[in-house]
């Protein structure tokens, strides 16, 4: 998968692709704002939850999108994935410690 996602960063750019990624990630942030509407209106009307599920559903599929974009940079800048999850643990580590304190 790595020569794969090199091979599209490669082709279109570092920047092209920056600029790309923007766009994932306003469509993810869409998504959201689409579920959070939705999933209000159904509580407040009492429908059916398949519009809520329909609504996870490009969530998914938009999650799926920036994850690819980020996984072209990572490759790009050569950041290994311990390092991403040694970031990741160390920020979940800090967010449950301020839960713990009510720092929230």
């Amino acid at each position: 998968m790595k020569e794969k996602l090199l091979k599209i960063i490669n082709t279109y750019g570092v920047i092209p692709q920056l600029k790309h990624f923007q766009s994932e990630v306003w469509e993810l942030n869409e998504a959201i704002f689409q579920y959070i509407a939705q999933k209000e209106a159904c509580e407040n009307i009492g429908c059916s939850r398949i519009h809520v599920d329909s609504c996870k559903k490009h969530i998914a599929e938009e999650i799926a999108d920036c994850y690819v974009m980020l996984e072209q940079f990572r490759h790009y800048y050569d950041i290994k994935s311990e390092e991403i999850v040694e970031t990741l643990e160390n920020k979940i580590n800090r967010q449950l410690e301020r839960i713990e304190n009510r720092n929230i």
